[in-house]
């Protein structure tokens, strides 16, 4: 998702019409979309569920404690950049705010001219983000499939008296066979074992 190749499609959060009309004329002027425009009073994450915005940018004096929390909610459920821009610099609040999900926390309010460095810089943010939390999952899945392989193959050892190479192999081929992952197989005995217990 990069600025210069691609129309966002952007959801304003502010207080003031007068403020976000100034945000979206920056945005309009640059090719980009606007798809919801809302104050922080109305339900967030349903308007994010509702138009799917490539990503959400909140102009407020101080972040409050819902908007937050509907921060949190969708970058749990839907996650997106998020650029906030505030006057609020204190430290407690950047760090919930950050907590919340905001890629971009910008205070000292907004600037028209720096608007679009600023978006482009929250994305590549979140895409890195995004690449180290899926890199970190799949390295927490392989991990947890390793063990669950050496738990069944353990448990083949004890009770087919087979060395560990010969238990692997038995559980490959039969994963093969079954046209399973070697992990599925896994629990699968281990569910076995415990039955028989």
């Amino acid at each position: 998702m990069t600025l210069e190749t691609k129309q966002l499609s952007i959801m304003l959060v502010d207080e003031l019409p007068e403020r976000s009309e100034i945000i979206k004329k920056i945005l309009e002027k640059a090719g980009h979309r606007i798809v919801a425009r809302a104050s922080s009073k109305a339900d967030l994450t349903s308007l994010v569920n509702h138009y799917h915005p490539d990503i959400i940018i909140i102009d407020m004096e101080s972040p409050d404690r819902d908007t937050l929390e509907h921060m949190r909610t969708i970058s749990a459920d839907r996650p997106r950049p998020i650029v906030m821009f505030t006057n609020d610099e204190d430290s407690q609040t950047i760090r919930r705010a950050v907590k919340a999900g905001v890629t971009a926390y910008i205070v000292d309010g907004l600037q028209p001219r720096r608007v679009m460095p600023i978006l482009e810089i929250a994305i590549a943010r979140f895409n890195e983000f995004q690449t180290i939390k899926l890199e970190l999952e799949k390295t927490k899945n392989s991990l947890e499939e390793r063990k669950l392989v050496e738990r069944a193959k353990g448990i083949l050892m004890k009770q087919s008296r087979y060395d560990e190479e010969s238990a692997y192999k038995s559980m490959r081929k039969l994963a093969m066979d079954r046209n399973m992952k070697l992990s599925d197989l896994a629990r699968s005995i281990i569910a076995a074992a415990e039955l028989l217990k």
